[in-house]
């Protein structure tokens, strides 16, 4: 049985689906208005991770993330930039696909744009104002927290509790600090809807409820995203459904930071770093296997250390990929174990990953396994067992796949002008000219070649 963390709750608990063989699932998307930093990619490579594993354990998963392409950060750089609201989304959405192509992370099943819903978020509002479950402002229309019974529940603190410590935001005539809008009104130069409430735009948390039950209906199985949206945006979300008399998630899952420091790594604090730059320095599998080898609920730091540790890691896994000719697996592809007869010491690892990957998505185990075979695998081939040494290796190279992980084991000859450049490189490394073997990796990466550093030099392979 599947078992995940469940945060409404408090506790892991067995991960029971609404249809039998099947899972729902819906990760809050990105709001597009600049290039999504280091967060964005763990929480990516988490739920993907959560949904490769999912369908390797058998389930027939429907995965949904959305877009939020009108939001007030997305207005304001159309204001400094002298453009439109719609070509900043356009191009930031670009951007993002094109980093989650980079590192993996496979599409979802649907994409709902927030502007393609407004319709149906007039028709929420309006039921909640004729309930008297929202209100009317000067500046929009609000949703009252205190007809929720248990508003506050992912937070797990009291709504005494969350009032004392609000702030006020926006509108002195809300009700409560905790009030949130709905629905903002027009204001000169912004993108606006017809609402028989007034002509406006709606607010953030608005669009994920009705776009979550649109495409996956009532009751659906699972809600994710990172641990900074659990309250207010994700508890606001559950609030509207209760209201609404609808059935929301059955289980809410929530990732761990990353960490600059002592602080999250966040856009609003300044202090992100994009994953365009991570991935300019480094194989983007490097970055997918150090947050795997950490717990999805556990914050994770990246530094130039961390990511020279997981590239070391990696470049293992590529040697046992090249020692015994092993497949090139995930990608676009999702790995399931009916190709593959696991058997011996193979059935074996499978069964311990298997374990470790049903409680709560426990990957630093299971890499943990999965490297302790590389070593047994290796020890098997020196003493000459060829035949069980690549079997063992195989599941290795699979149950990473299952992780969305590639073992890569080609190796391209490169031209004398490649090969001096890398000579070059591993020169400016040795003494220390850091900016200039930076330029010389992004000269290599120009004409096509993956960069990999090892303890034995600058390795190149064809993208």
């Amino acid at each position: 049985m599947l078992r995940l963390y469940d945060t409404a709750r408090g506790e892991v608990c067995d991960l029971v689906t609404r249809d039998p063989g099947r899972l729902s699932m819906y990760v809050c998307g990105p709001t597009v208005y600049d290039l999504p930093h280091l967060g964005h990619g763990r929480y990516t490579l988490v739920w993907d991770v959560a949904r490769r594993w999912f369908t390797f354990r058998g389930l027939d998963v429907r995965f949904v993330s959305n877009i939020t392409d009108i939001d007030d950060n997305i207005i304001n750089r159309a204001l400094r930039e002298g453009s439109s609201e719609a070509e900043v989304a356009r191009r930031f959405e670009d951007e993002w696909w094109r980093a989650m192509s980079a590192i993996g992370v496979a599409r979802p099943d649907a994409v709902p744009h927030a502007t393609q819903w407004v319709t149906q978020m007039v028709e929420l509002i309006e039921s909640f104002l004729r309930d008297d479950v929202a209100y009317v402002t000067g500046d929009g229309v609000y949703f009252d927290t205190s007809r929720v019974s248990d508003y506050g529940l992912l937070a797990g603190q009291a709504l005494d509790t969350l009032r004392a410590g609000a702030r006020v935001e926006a509108s002195e005539e809300k009700r409560s600090p905790l009030d949130f809008a709905l629905w903002k009104f027009a204001k000169p130069g912004e993108p606006t809807w017809s609402a028989p409430f007034g002509d406006g735009r709606p607010g953030w948390h608005t669009e994920c409820v009705v776009m979550s039950l649109g495409l996956l209906g009532d009751d659906f199985d699972l809600h994710c995203g990172g641990l900074d949206l659990k309250f207010p945006h994700h508890e606001n979300e559950r609030a509207q459904a209760e209201a609404a008399h609808r059935n929301f998630a059955r289980h809410w899952g929530h990732n761990g930071w990353v960490m600059v420091g002592d602080e999250k790594m966040s856009k609003s604090l300044g202090n992100f770093t994009s994953l365009t730059d991570l991935l300019s320095h480094t194989d983007a599998r490097a970055y997918r296997l150090l947050v795997v080898r950490s717990h999805y609920r556990s914050p994770i730091e990246v530094t130039p250390a961390t990511i020279a540790d997981a590239e070391r890691a990696l470049a293992r896994l590529d040697a046992l990929a090249r020692r015994f000719a092993l497949p090139q697996l995930a990608g676009d592809e999702f790995v399931t174990p009916g190709d593959y007869d696991f058997t011996g010491r193979g059935a074996d690892l499978v069964e311990r990953v298997v374990a470790c990957m049903d409680e709560d998505l426990n990957t630093p185990l299971a890499v943990a396994e999965l490297f302790d075979a590389v070593s047994v695998a290796n020890s098997l081939s020196d003493e000459g067992n060829q035949v069980e040494a690549r079997a063992l290796a195989l599941t290795v190279a699979v149950l990473f796949g299952a992780m969305g992980l590639s073992v890569v084991a080609t190796v391209h000859d490169s031209d004398d002008e490649v090969r001096e450049l890398v000579r070059d490189r591993d020169v400016a490394r040795s003494t220390g000219q850091w900016s200039e073997a930076d330029r010389l990796r992004d000269e290599l990466a120009s004409r096509g070649w993956i960069v990999e550093d090892s303890t034995e030099g600058t390795r190149v392979r064809r993208s």
